[in-house]
C-alpha cells in the first residue's frame, strides 16, 4: 500500500512539474548514494535544454547529491560565455540546488576544462573521489591519451581502494556497437586487466551518441550514455555484446546505489524510460555464489 501511494505521488507531482509522463521507479532507499549521468552534452543547443529540463524535473522527485559527465562537456569555444551558455545555464536548478558536477575530458574538449572549479577536477586530467554516502569510490580518466603515468596512477587508485563500490567514467568506450565510432581496442588493452584485476564493477563512458547497456565483460558492467545533447540515429550495429540499445532520442541516466545493489533508469528527453535494472556488486555476486 505505502509503495502505491509512493508512486502515485511521483506521478502526480511530476506532471504538475511539467514532466507529464515521466515515472521515477527507483526505490529511493534512506541513506542511498543517487546521482546522474550525461554524456557529450555541451552544445548549448535545444536538445542539450530539453533534456537539462527533465533532468531538473526528475530532481524534484528524486534528489540525487552527483552528476557524472562524460566528456565532450563543451562543444566548439570555450570562451566564458561558452561555459555559461553550455553548462551553467542549462543547469542552473541543479547547480542551485547544491548538486555537484564531475567531468572527464572527451575528444572534444580542451584539458583546460580542469580547471574550471564547477567541473571538480582540481586541476586535474583524472583524478578520483570518494562518494558522500555509501561504499563508493570513483575514477575519472582521460582516454584522450593514456599515458603510462596515467595507467600507474590508476593501478595505483585501484589498488588502494577498499571501497565496495569501484566505478569508472571517460569518454572512449571500450566495448560498443557502434558503427561510427565502435569501441576503442588500444585503450582496452590498457585498462580492462586493471579493471578485472582490481574489482571494478561498473563504467561509464560517452563519445557514442547514443545509449548502449554492455552485457557482462568479465563480470564488469558497461554502460555507454552519450546522447544528452548530440545523437546519431542508427548508429547501433547488430551485435552480440548488447544487452540494451537505443539511438532514436537524447538520454541521460538515474542511478542509485544502495548496499550491494545499483538500481539505473535510463530516460529519454521526453521522459520515457528506455532502459532500467538491477546491476548486482561483482564481489557480493561472487560471495553468493560460493
Amino acid at each position: 500500500m505505502r509503495r502505491a501511494l509512493v508512486t502515485t505521488t511521483l506521478i502526480a507531482a511530476l506532471m504538475a512539474g511539467g514532466a507529464a509522463g515521466q515515472q521515477i521507479t527507483l526505490p529511493m532507499k534512506e541513506g542511498s548514494l543517487r546521482f546522474a549521468v550525461i554524456g557529450d552534452s555541451g552544445t548549448g543547443g535545444g536538445a542539450q535544454k530539453r533534456v537539462a529540463d527533465r533532468i531538473a524535473a526528475a530532481h524534484r522527485m528524486f534528489p540525487f547529491e552527483l552528476t557524472l559527465m562524460l566528456g565532450d562537456n563543451l562543444y566548439g569555444d570555450e570562451d566564458p560565455g561558452d561555459y555559461r551558455d553550455k553548462f551553467e545555464e542549462p543547469y542552473k536548478p541543479l547547480l542551485d540546488a547544491g548538486v555537484k558536477f564531475y567531468a572527464a575530458l572527451g575528444n572534444h574538449d580542451d584539458p583546460s576544462q580542469r580547471l574550471y572549479k564547477p567541473f571538480n577536477m582540481n586541476g586535474e586530467r583524472y583524478y578520483s573521489f570518494k562518494a558522500p554516502r555509501e561504499s563508493v569510490r570513483f575514477f575519472a580518466l582521460d582516454s584522450n591519451y593514456m599515458s603510462k603515468e596515467q595507467v600507474a596512477w590508476l593501478e595505483k587508485e585501484l589498488s588502494a581502494s577498499d571501497s565496495d563500490w569501484k566505478i569508472a567514467f571517460f569518454h572512449h568506450p571500450i566495448y560498443s556497437s557502434g558503427e561510427r565510432h565502435g569501441a576503442n581496442l588500444t585503450l582496452r588493452e590498457q585498462v580492462e586487466p586493471l579493471f578485472i584485476k582490481h574489482g571494478v564493477d561498473v563504467v561509464f563512458t560517452g563519445h557514442e551518441n547514443f545509449y548502449e547497456r554492455v552485457k557482462p565483460q568479465h563480470g564488469i558492467t558497461y554502460i555507454i550514455s552519450g546522447s544528452s545533447a548530440k545523437l546519431r540515429r542508427g548508429n547501433i550495429g547488430r551485435s552480440d555484446i548488447t544487452a540494451k540499445g537505443f539511438d532514436q532520442g537524447y538520454t541521460f541516466m538515474l542511478v542509485e546505489i544502495a548496499g550491494d545493489e545499483m538500481h539505473f533508469q535510463s530516460l529519454e528527453a521526453d521522459g520515457r524510460t528506455i532502459d532500467s535494472g538491477v546491476i548486482r556488486r561483482r564481489e557480493a555476486l561472487t560471495t553468493t555464489r560460493r
